[in-house]
This record gives C-alpha cells, structure tokens and sequence, in this order.
C-alpha cells in the first residue's frame, strides 16, 4: 500500500461537551457523521476518509478524543470509561443542534461509540467500529483473561498502573509511535528509519509533535477502564438491538486474535462484518481506498 499526498482536515473549533472542551473538526452539510479516534491517534487519522464523507453529502464532526489532541485532558482515570466518552459524543450533536448521526470508530473510538447503539438509541442512525469489536461481557474480567492467556507483559497488562507505562512510552516518543503504528508492542525496540508503507515522514512528525506535547497517559486511562467497561457491558447482557451495525478489520490485524467478533451477531440483529485483505489495525488509515467505500455503501443504507 502505497503512501498518499497529505490532506488536511478544516481548522478546529473548542466545543463543550459533558462538562469538558474538545476540538473539533466540522466540514461538509447533510446527515451527520460523526468520526471517533483511537489510541495513540487524534483526529488526523481520518483525514483520507473526511474528503470522501464531504464529497458524499455528509456533514462530518471529527473530535480530538477526550485525552488528545487539543481537547481537554480531564486528570481522573475514571473519567475514560466508554460510557462518558460516549457521552462527550453525544453532546456534540446537542451543541450542533442534531438529533441523530451516524457513529464511526476506530480502536478505543470503536469501543466508545458501540455501547451508544444500547445506550442512546435514539440518536444513532448507525454504527460503524473499525478493528476493534463489540464483545458481550465475559463471565470473568478481561484482564484475568488477558493475564491468563497473553501474561503479565501483555501491553494492555503493562499499561494498567498509573505512572510507569507514560513514562516508559514518553522517553522516545517517535519510537513508540513508529513501534505502535507498524503493529508492534508499544514498547518493542524499532528500527526508526523504517516507516509502515502507509505513512509519511510528514505524518509521523504530526503525531510525534502532538504527543510530545500531550504525552501518553490520558490515552492509557481508556485501557484503565476495562474492568469499568466490562461492568457496563455486563449489565446489559441479554439485550439485543436493532440499530444498524457495520464490523471492518484487517486481515492482518493482531486484534483479533484476543478480541474476535463472532459474538457480535448475538447482540446486533442488523449486522453487517468484513475483513479488508492485506491491511493490520489501522485499516482506515492502510487501506482507505477499500475501507471509503464500505463506509459509503453502510451509510448510504441507513434510514433516513
């Protein structure tokens, strides 16, 4: 996969939100889009799919997640859980006036946007995750089953305490986002003049300003949360939703060996699942040539 020409997204703007500031990205008109990051990413890493949604017809909100970016970065760990990030979420569209919108995420905004479909129904026109998938609560917590299966130096073990991990991660920070972002361990040596086919020098450098600013830590509070989340998830086990579901994930995309999705159909009864050949976790960003259209043919489905 060949690297692209460099767009940019239009100028941010602060917009408050669940008792917080996020920057936000807004371009085009129509039904309304909203994009959800993940971990360690900002709103950059929509930027080949933003183009495509405008062209289309639709108005995209596109966040700094809480915790990135240029957002806000509340201190409390518990203030990452999926369901306030959800919320964040949410009331972007309070703010801009719109009762409903499509939901995208990719990673942890995957993992913040798929409980809207049980928690606030009524404002999801449909939902799109990209490489991580909804799981069903487990019986036990997934980090006894992370512990058990993977061990102790699993990253999302090593990233539970406080302190230590964003330390770890901030010593070098292009290293652990060039080590992240060719899907390895956060905290594998890299060869740093080895970049993934996907990314440019121009676009390594964005991120590495970025987190060199911020650092990591607020990011590592959404894999803190796990437990929470399970929590969560764990009270609505038994329920099913309508909502109109769409799955993406790379062929070559570690996640799922600890994180499948075939459990999926039992709670989304409108779901649709696809693997993209060839591309790892950050599918949207490898493969968007494939991933735009899929996104494109989800949306142009949904009722209106």
């Amino acid at each position: 996969m060949s690297t692209r020409d460099q767009p940019e997204l239009p100028d941010p703007v602060r917009m408050r939100t669940n008792g917080i500031e996020l920057s936000v990205h807004l371009a085009g008109a129509g039904p309304v889009v909203v994009l959800a990051h993940g971990f360690p990413d900002l709103a950059y890493s929509w930027r080949h799919q933003v183009p495509a949604l405008v062209a289309a017809g639709y108005r995209v909100v596109v966040p700094d997640m809480r915790g990135y970016g240029a957002s806000d970065r509340p201190a409390a760990v518990a203030g990452y859980d999926a369901e306030t990030v959800g919320a964040d979420l949410i009331g972007l569209l309070d703010v801009l006036g719109v009762d409903r919108a499509a939901f995208i995420g990719h990673d942890w905004g995957a993992n913040s946007v798929w409980p809207l479909a049980f928690t606030r129904p009524d404002r999801v026109r449909g939902i799109a995750g990209l490489s991580v998938p909804y799981l069903p609560a487990a019986p036990v917590s997934p980090l006894d089953i992370l512990r058990n299966r993977l061990g102790e130096d699993f990253y999302m073990v090593r990233f539970q305490p406080v302190g230590p991990p964003e330390d770890r991660l901030a010593k070098d920070v292009r290293a652990t986002l060039l080590a992240i972002l060719s899907d390895r361990d956060p905290f594998a040596e890299v060869d740093s003049s080895v970049l993934p086919p996907w990314l440019s020098p121009q676009e390594l450098s964005r991120y590495t300003a970025a987190f060199e600013r911020t650092g990591f830590g607020a990011g590592l509070n959404y894999y803190r949360n796990m437990e929470r989340n399970w929590a969560a998830a764990a009270g609505r086990s038994g329920t099913t939703t309508a909502v109109p579901a769409l799955f993406a994930t790379g062929d070559r995309d570690a996640v799922a060996a600890f994180m499948p999705s075939a459990r999926m159909s039992e709670v989304f009864l409108d779901l649709r699942t696809t693997t993209v050949a060839g591309a790892g976790h950050w599918v949207h960003q490898q493969a968007p040539d494939v991933v735009n259209p899929l996104l494109l043919e989800f949306l142009g489905g949904l009722p209106q």
